[in-house]
């Protein structure tokens, strides 16, 4: 559990996302509030921790910031800063990634837009270079 004053999440952390570590850069938490009908996660990285540029094949994905600052950032396009209650909706198709701060806590739902077919395509890291440039 997350031992920190600054980060107040309303969902659990849950544990260390260990299933998906090779897909990360930094320890990431993963807390499955549903796997029916739509899947939700509330996904917690520790500062700095950012998931690899990845895209969700069909379905899409929408993300419920909860917690702390962290990024979004869609191929070729500069990155957003995130704050609880900011909300990205992602198309399916589109190449990206999401993460902290280097300085800050982060949590946010994840949610899973159903579609027949829908499967996510796991890339490269996002490199130091690149998020070394946010703030």
């Amino acid at each position: 559990m997350i031992n920190t004053q600054d980060f107040k999440s309303i969902f659990p952390t849950g544990v260390k996302n260990d299933a998906y570590a090779k897909y990360f850069v930094g320890q990431s938490y993963l807390n499955m509030l549903t796997t029916t009908g739509v899947g939700i996660g509330n996904v917690t990285f520790e500062p700095g921790c950012r998931n690899n540029w990845h895209i969700h094949h069909k379905g899409g994905q929408i993300l419920l910031v909860t917690a702390g600052r962290g990024y979004y950032q869609e191929w070729g396009q500069p990155a957003r800063e995130l704050h609880p209650g900011d909300v990205v909706n992602i198309p399916p198709e589109v190449k990206h990634w999401h993460g902290a701060a280097p300085d800050s806590w982060f949590a946010h739902l994840a949610v899973e837009v159903p579609a027949e077919g829908a499967s996510n395509e796991w890339l490269e890291a996002v490199s130091d270079e690149d998020y070394a440039k946010l703030k």
